[in-house]
C-alpha cells in the first residue's frame, strides 16, 4: 500500500539540540496517510539520501516529507532523490524545523518539539493531496543585464561578453568608472588606479556583444529567469555623443563655468554646466547638466548659448529628451556599489566645521594629479604647509549606534595614504593613525601593514571624544588603551575615513527587482558560503559592494 514518508533530519545538533527526534518521528509516524517515519543525523549528505532512495522502492511510497533545513538549501537536491527512485518530484515537501523552530525556540526543547509536529503535520498534509506536475519547455534568452559601472559591473559585463553573452551595461552616471575612478592609487602594491581601470573601460566600449547605456537608470522589471522585461531611462545628455568629439570648447565658454560644484572631485572644486566627469571618461563625450544648465532650465542663455555657438560639430541639441529602451534578458548582475557614510552625523569629529577635516575619498582627490589641487598637499584653509596629518579610522563604522559593520577598506586605505602622502611632503611632517584595530586580511596586507609602520607613523589605538578647531590648527583629545594616557595633538589635515554604505537607489532597486536586503541595507545573498551572488529570486545575482563592502579584488 502506498503513502506518505517522513524522513527527519538530525543535521547534527542544530535540530536534535533543540527538537527531540525521536518523538518527532514517533508523532509523524501515526498521521494521516504516513506509512513510513524515521530519521537520520545527515539527511542531506550521500547515505541520506540512499536511505530516502531504498526507502521509498522498499515501502512504495508515493509522496516524500523531508523535516531540516530551509528548502532553499536543499528542496532540489531532495526533488532530484524523488526522481532518481522514479517519483514525481513535486511529490517532495519540505518541513523547515531549523531555522522555523530549532534554532528560533533553541532554550525550549518542548516548545520546539511542538511546534516541529505542527510543521511536520501540515507538510504530511500538503504531500497528501499533491498532484504531478509536468516540465515543460520555454523559450528563453541568454542575453544579460548588468546594473552598474564600478569596476565589479565592467568586469563581470567583460566576463559575460567574452562567452559570447549580449550584455546591456547601465551605469547611472555619463562615465563608467565609479569609485575606483576616483582612487590614485591601489592596496598593497600602489599601483596606478586608472592604469588598471581605464583599459577595462575602454574594452567595454569596443566590445561588440556589449551595448552601454550610460547616464541612465532602471525603471521597471518584470518576468522570471530567462525572460525579464526591463525598462531603462536613457536620460537626455542634450549632446549628440555620435557626434561630440570631448574637445571641450563647450566647457570654456559656458555661462555656468566655475560655479557648479564638481561631483568627482567630492565637490573640492568646480565644473561648468556641460561637462565630462573626468578626463578618462568613457564615453568619451559631454553632457549638459540640466538642472544648472541656463538653457535648460530659462529657454535663453545670453543673446545666444555659447556652447552651441562653438560647436562646429553642431552636437549640442537643448530639445533632447529622455529615452524609454525596452530590453528583453534572461539574467541580471546588480553592481551597484557604495556610497561613504555623511561624516557630519558624527559631529564630534567637526566635518563641515574647517576645510582642514576631509574625508578619505577626498584626500584621494587631492593628492591625484589630475585633481583640484594637481597632487599639491597643503592645508585647504589657507594654503599653507603641512605640518602633521592625522587618520581617524572607524567613522561610523564598528558602531552600534550608526553602522555595526566594519567597513573593510578604512585601515588599508589609510596605509597607503602614509604611503602616498611619504611621497609628497616633507619627511618630518608628523603623521597620526587613530584606530580601533588595524585589520589586514587579504594576501599581501599583512606584510603592506608591516612596511607601513616602518615610516615613521604613530599609531594610536583610541578614538578621539573631541576634535575643535583652533584658528587653522585642528585640535583631538584621544585616550590611547595601549598607553593607557590621554593624548593631545595638533593637525594641519584631519582625514576621517566613515562608514560604507548601500548606494543611494538601492532600496528602490531591491523592491523593482524583488530581492532582499540584509538587515545593514545592503542585498542579500542566498547563502554566505554555498550562494554568495545569488539572491533568492532566481537569475538576479550580486557583485561588488552592492551585497556588502569590499575592497577591488574581492569586487
Amino acid at each position: 500500500m502506498s503513502g506518505i514518508g517522513v524522513f527527519i533530519c538530525h543535521c547534527g545538533t542544530n535540530i536534535a539540540g533543540s527538537v527531540d527526534v525521536e518523538e518527532l518521528t514517533e508523532y509523524a509516524s501515526d498521521l494521516n496517510g504516513v506509512t513510513y517515519a524515521t530519521n537520520y543525523k545527515y539527511m542531506c549528505s550521500d547515505p541520506g539520501q540512499e536511505l530516502i532512495k531504498d526507502s521509498i522502492e522498499e515501502h512504495d511510497l508515493d509522496g516524500v516529507v523531508v523535516a531540516a533545513c530551509s528548502p532553499r538549501m536543499h528542496e532540489p537536491t531532495f526533488q532530484a532523490v524523488l526522481e532518481d527512485a522514479g517519483l514525481n518530484p513535486y511529490r517532495f515537501q519540505m518541513a523547515n524545523i531549523r531555522e522555523h523552530c530549532a534554532w528560533v525556540h533553541s532554550e525550549d526543547m518542548e516548545k520546539a518539539t511542538e511546534k516541529a509536529k505542527h510543521l511536520v503535520e501540515m507538510s504530511v498534509e500538503k504531500a497528501r493531496l499533491s498532484e504531478d506536475l509536468e516540465k515543460t519547455e520555454i523559450e528563453v534568452t541568454s542575453d544579460a543585464l548588468v546594473i552598474g559601472g564600478g569596476i565589479a559591473g565592467i568586469q563581470a559585463a567583460l566576463d559575460l561578453a567574452d562567452q559570447g553573452k549580449k550584455v546591456y551595461l547601465v551605469e547611472r552616471e555619463p562615465s563608467l568608472g565609479g569609485k575606483m575612478a576616483q582612487l590614485d592609487k591601489t592596496f598593497p602594491t600602489l599601483d596606478c588606479s586608472s592604469c588598471i581601470l581605464t583599459p577595462k573601460m575602454t574594452d567595454v566600449a569596443r566590445n561588440p556583444n556589449i551595448e552601454l547605456l550610460t547616464y541612465s537608470e532602471v525603471e521597471d522589471v518584470d518576468g522570471s529567469v530567462g525572460n525579464f522585461d526591463v525598462k531603462v531611462k536613457k536620460k537626455a545628455t542634450y549632446v549628440d555623443w555620435d557626434k561630440c568629439t570631448a574637445c571641450g570648447e563647450c566647457a570654456d565658454v559656458c555661462r555656468m563655468e566655475g560655479q557648479i560644484v564638481d561631483e568627482f572631485n567630492e565637490e573640492l572644486d568646480e565644473r561648468s554646466a556641460i561637462y565630462t566627469p573626468f578626463p578618462q571618461a568613457v564615453p568619451a563625450a559631454y553632457t549638459i547638466d540640466p538642472e544648472n544648465c541656463l538653457y535648460v532650465q530659462t529657454g535663453q542663455c545670453g543673446d545666444y548659448p555659447p556652447c552651441k555657438e562653438v560647436c562646429d560639430l553642431d552636437a549640442i541639441d537643448h530639445e533632447d529628451e529622455d529615452e524609454l529602451v525596452e530590453l528583453n534578458v534572461g539574467s541580471i548582475i546588480v553592481a551597484t556599489g557604495y556610497d561613504l557614510m555623511d561624516p557630519e552625523k558624527m559631529y564630534e569629529y567637526g566635518y563641515g566645521k574647517s576645510k582642514n577635516i576631509i574625508t578619505n575619498l577626498e584626500l584621494e582627490r587631492i593628492i591625484d594629479a589630475s585633481g583640484p589641487t594637481e597632487g599639491e598637499i597643503h592645508r585647504l584653509s589657507d594654503g599653507e604647509a603641512v605640518e602633521s596629518v592625522t587618520f581617524i579610522l572607524c567613522v561610523g563604522s564598528r558602531d552600534e549606534e550608526l553602522q555595526s559593520y566594519c567597513c573593510r577598506i578604512g585601515c588599508m586605505g589609510a596605509l597607503k595614504h602614509v604611503h602616498l602622502l611619504r611621497d609628497h611632503l616633507d619627511e618630518d611632517v608628523d603623521i597620526n593613525i587613530c584606530y580601533t584595530d588595524i585589520r589586514s586580511f587579504g594576501k599581501g596586507y599583512e606584510e603592506f601593514y608591516r612596511r607601513t609602520r616602518g615610516l615613521d607613523v604613530n599609531f594610536v589605538r583610541g578614538r578621539p571624544s573631541e576634535v575643535n578647531v583652533r584658528e587653522e590648527k585642528v585640535e583631538l583629545n584621544v585616550f590611547d588603551t595601549t598607553m593607557d594616557k590621554l593624548l593631545q595633538m595638533k593637525s594641519d589635515l584631519v582625514i576621517l575615513v566613515p562608514a560604507l554604505l548601500p548606494s543611494e537607489g538601492t532600496e528602490e532597486l531591491s523592491r523593482q527587482l524583488r530581492i532582499t536586503r540584509s538587515e545593514d541595507g545592503f542585498l542579500q545573498e542566498a547563502h554566505p558560503k554555498l550562494r554568495p551572488m545569488d539572491t533568492f529570486t532566481n537569475g538576479i545575482f550580486i557583485a561588488g559592494c552592492c551585497q556588502g563592502p569590499k575592497d577591488i579584488p574581492d569586487s
